[in-house]
């Protein structure tokens, strides 16, 4: 089963008892856990492609940048922020799995979840100018200090070369040390933020040190009555220029959100 999909609802009892007895462990561990905590309040919505299994948000200027997944069905594809119009796309070939993007100053880098391929695309016509290879899977990407920043659903953070995708350098979590982060995005204000796979979490991450600066809870975005059977989990944030607000989005999901990120 992909890892873009929830794990099916255990009914053995034995392995009941140990999500439990996991459970309570993980409470303990919560309640000693001092990390702000931060909520997402929804300021404006927006319509999203319900055909869009969505892996990563970039917006540039007025241009959102949107990369999806599963193989047979993964495009990526530039819109208009403003009026979404669509100003270029590319499909991915099966069975490529289409995961994180990120624009780095002339290139617009893609990353695939298990194929170790990363597209180098012209920004403007998605056109691929070249590719290269990387080892383990690859999840997110953002760019900031001209380093692009990658994870690869683990609770490490890879630098890479924003020409050549190089690794440059990595920085572990310093505490939530079992995420899996996802989907990132380098925010104005010297941040990553990164999607917390599988959950409504978002982490915010000092990415010099790996310390997580505060928790945010993304939950009860999308109301239950929108959901379908192919609705799947929060995926994509992209801050949006000139304001503290977010874009986030989810797989699959009709409503985009922009929010901001408050106190809980």
């Amino acid at each position: 089963m992909e890892r873009k999909h929830r794990a099916p609802v255990a009914t053995v009892p034995l392995i009941l008892t140990a999500a439990l007895a996991l459970a309570s462990t993980a409470a303990g561990c919560d309640a000693a856990d001092t990390t702000p905590r931060l909520r997402a309040e929804v300021i404006a919505t927006r319509p999203h492609d319900t055909n869009a299994f969505t892996e990563g948000l970039e917006i540039d200027g007025n241009t959102l940048y949107e990369s999806t997944g599963l193989s047979g069905q993964s495009f990526v594809r530039a819109t208009d922020l403003e009026t979404g119009a669509q100003l270029a796309r590319v499909d991915l070939p099966a069975p490529l799995f289409g995961e994180g993007i990120t624009r780095a100053g002339n290139v617009l880098w893609q990353l695939t979840y298990k194929d170790g391929i990363a597209f180098a695309r012209d920004p403007r016509t998605l056109a691929e100018i070249r590719r290269t290879t990387y080892q383990g899977e690859g999840w997110g990407l953002c760019t900031r200090d001209n380093r692009v920043v990658m994870s690869n659903g683990s609770s490490t953070l890879t630098f890479r070369d924003p020409q050549t995708f190089a690794v440059t350098g990595t920085v572990a979590l310093t505490s939530h040390r079992n995420t899996q982060l996802n989907g990132l995005d380098c925010a104005p204000d010297g941040s990553v933020y990164a999607n917390a796979w599988p959950t409504d979490d978002i982490l915010k991450i000092d990415p010099r040190t790996g310390d997580v600066r505060a928790v945010i809870d993304a939950s009860g975005l999308l109301p239950e009555s929108a959901r379908t059977p192919g609705t799947d989990v929060l995926n994509g944030i992209a801050s949006l220029p000139g304001t503290d607000h977010f874009l986030l989005t989810g797989k699959k999901w009709p409503t985009s959100y922009e929010v901001r990120f408050v106190p809980a």
